[in-house]
């Protein structure tokens, strides 16, 4: 046989590779890639596009607003736009819980997770439902205020009205960037240019970052562009990458599919190489070290490079912290069980956001939980709709080192459940955030976790007496540290004098919008007086805030830091002059809505205080 034709057939599979590659690429509709491409579209057959507003918001993290009420909430993305196009503070468009750097700056911030991939920085998210499933062309974001906090735009291949829920639940990205700082806070339709996916959707989900934005993001509805006909496109390719021929990459950047880490994870069998080239030279401590600053999934890509490097990446010293988080799209039973041996020693564990529409059993978090949550000190389950009272009954079992536990937004938890956290007395943080907490839990629970030094207690609206709360704090928590009381409803001074009495080493305590505190009572004169330490204030809408008030702070909390009175009428530029010669570190104070204090007297306060951030809200 003449030499050509081995050549041939080599270069016949090579085409064959390349048209193959071009075509799935095409499929996932990646025809925007920066790479050198030259190449004609045309969709064919042409589709009716349809045009729909979110019919349900289906889940979310965090809101502004109440649990009882339409202001400020999630709940604002569902249907036509209530504001768009007018710009500016408006309670009908949904608001997030946070916004800025002011969170990670104050007593009750918590330590970072290390490995988390630098692509990954969403802090919040929002799912909602449409209508009809549609192969997506366009997501228009309708942002009224301070645009710029989306940074991930997902579709789910589980239609959330469907009476069969799907053997797999998919999630794709169709749009990323990392956050940016929008020039001015005015309204603005956010249109990012999506790719294409192989499955019809109508659950749309958004992910938000709003640490570079000057006040709380506000979005007033999405609409979602779409046929129902999967498009097909034929190509004519006139160049092709070499780089192409590499599949696994955009499964890494684009895919969110289980099986692509639950194959990483899984790799049992390993390459035949002679040596270990020059690792073997190096300290095993050295080695170790290194590989610390990998990611999870790059440490089960190394793992299959060579034995000396797969006992490295499967050392349990490795899965000392782990962040699950970034994956959460990604992540089963399937997952954990793969994970197990590897976290024997493991200390803190992030599952936030993961595990919900069925990919976390109860009986996989608690067999994974049952080998490695002796060592355990931090457990993040924010958002974790799988979880249940055996789930928390397992955690108090087998994690008796527990010190930290985020619950954040479990609202799945039914109330009795929570009895069987007052069983870890060792806990020093507690966040129940919109959970379904009752009273007599959380007396039980206070009752024996004497070392709390964080509680979150925000949106709770399940209890029915926050003085007797605030009262048992008083008695039992003396090392409180800080406080989240947002949004409880009957909080009244009796409460707050036990407290303040109770717990003088606060030095974060929020009261916002909580109506039933009142400054003529002298509540807030006595928490001046009383808690010395405080940094962190926020009296968000409380309309009777006044100068005595500000006064008695200026002069008892030099240490002031974070100071919100959003709302109040009695508040002059007097008092606040005086705030803020005596709080040499007050970095922000919110005068949003105050009426006595216009946008002339926050110039001249900003141009007197430059290192201080005044915020002035308006409506327009």
């Amino acid at each position: 046989m003449s030499p050509v034709f081995p050549m041939l057939t080599v270069l016949s599979m090579f085409y064959y590779m390349c048209l193959r590659r071009r075509a799935r690429t095409a499929t996932r509709g990646e025809m925007n890639s920066r790479r050198a491409i030259e190449s004609n579209t045309r969709a064919l057959p042409i589709n009716v596009e349809i045009v729909q507003y979110a019919k349900e918001v289906l889940d979310f993290s965090s809101h502004y607003g109440s649990e009882n009420s339409m202001s400020y909430t999630m709940w604002n993305l569902a249907g036509i736009p209530n504001v768009y196009p007018s710009s500016g503070d408006f309670t009908q468009t949904a608001v997030f819980r946070t916004y800025g750097t002011w969170w990670d700056r104050c007593p009750s911030a918590r330590l970072p997770f290390k490995r988390t991939p630098s692509t990954f920085c969403s802090q919040d998210y929002v799912e909602l439902a449409f209508e009809e499933p549609v192969y997506p062309t366009a997501v228009h974001i309708l942002e009224t205020y301070h645009p710029g906090a989306v940074v991930r735009i997902l579709a789910c291949s589980a239609n959330p009205y469907s009476q069969n829920p799907p053997a797999e639940v998919r999630w794709e990205i169709l749009w990323s960037e990392a956050p940016t700082k929008v020039n001015g806070p005015q309204a603005r339709q956010f249109t990012p240019c999506i790719k294409q996916i192989n499955f019809p959707t109508n659950l749309i989900r958004l992910e938000v970052n709003s640490s570079l934005l000057d006040y709380y993001t506000e979005l007033d509805a999405v609409v979602l562009h779409g046929v129902k006909e999967r498009p097909v496109l034929s190509l004519k390719t006139s160049m092709i990458d070499m780089n192409d021929i590499d599949e696994d990459e955009d499964e890494e950047k684009y895919g969110c599919g289980m099986d692509t880490l639950n194959k990483q994870f899984s790799i049992v069998t390993l390459r035949e190489w002679p040596t270990n080239g020059y690792f073997d030279k190096l300290p095993y401590e050295l080695i170790q070290l290194i590989l610390s600053h990998l990611t999870v999934p790059d440490l089960c890509r190394l793992a299959q490079t060579c034995k000396l490097l797969y006992q490295h990446c499967c050392d349990p010293l490795q899965y000392i912290h782990l962040s699950l988080q970034p994956y959460w799209a990604r992540i089963n039973d399937t997952s954990l069980e793969y994970l197990q041996s590897r976290c024997t020693l493991i200390q803190w564990l992030n599952l936030s956001w993961t595990g919900n529409r069925g990919a976390i059993s109860v009986s996989g978090f608690s067999r994974f939980l049952k080998v490695c949550g002796s060592e355990l000190v931090r457990l993040e389950l924010s958002c974790g709709h799988f979880l249940n009272e055996t789930c928390l009954e397992v955690i108090t079992e087998m994690c008796p080192n527990l010190q930290e536990l985020n619950l954040s937004s479990c609202d799945k938890i039914p109330p009795q459940a929570f009895n069987h956290i007052a069983k870890v007395g060792s806990l020093k943080r507690l966040i129940l955030y919109r959970t379904k907490v009752e009273q007599t839990a959380l007396l039980s629970i206070l009752n024996f976790c004497s070392e709390l030094q964080h509680l979150s207690l925000g949106s709770c609206v399940m209890i029915e007496d926050y003085d007797l709360i605030a009262s048992m704090m008083g008695a039992k928590c003396k090392k409180l540290r800080s406080l989240d009381l947002w949004r409880c409803k009957n909080i009244t001074e009796s409460g707050i004098a036990e407290l303040a009495s109770g717990c003088q080493l606060l030095e974060e305590l929020d009261l916002g919008w909580c109506p039933t505190l009142q400054s003529s009572t002298g509540c807030f004169t006595n928490l001046a007086r009383k808690l010395p330490n405080l940094q962190k204030l926020f009296l968000t809408a409380n309309r009777s805030v006044c100068d005595t008030d500000i006064e008695e702070l200026a002069a008892n909390c030099t240490h002031l830091r974070q100071l919100d009175i959003l709302g109040t009428r009695m508040v002059s530029p007097a008092s606040l002059r005086k705030l803020l010669e005596s709080c040499k570190d007050l970095s922000l104070l919110d005068v949003s809505f105050c009426s006595q204090i216009d946008n002339r007297v926050v110039l001249e306060l900003n141009a007197n205080f430059p290192n201080v951030f005044i915020k002035k809200s308006f409506t327009q």
